[in-house]
């Protein structure tokens, strides 16, 4: 399943600014990016992306609230530095 779908599925009929956990666990990435997450996840607090073949977190959007993310089984080879500027709360 593609990520935008998955997103989709797992909003369960509420607004993006009402989830505060989404599992994108297994979907296809294109291309290896992050597609259909944004900014208008203002409340997400846990994010897991594990297996989906992600190479790059440079579309990752600024998640402020965010705690956790998890990334297991993915190629991602560098840009960390995005995560201090883009999910200030990591922990």
């Amino acid at each position: 399943m593609e990520m935008k779908k998955k997103i989709n599925l797992e909003l369960r009929n509420r607004a993006p600014e009402e989830v505060t956990e989404l599992v994108l666990n297994n979907c296809l990435c294109v291309n290896g990016e992050i597609e259909g997450l944004n900014d208008t996840f203002k409340e997400l607090e846990f994010l897991s992306m594990a297996n989906m073949a992600l190479r790059s977190l440079a579309q990752l959007p600024s998640l402020n609230k965010l705690r956790k993310l998890e990334l297991p089984d993915n190629a991602i080879s560098g840009g960390l530095e995005v995560l201090a500027e883009k999910c200030p709360n990591l922990t």
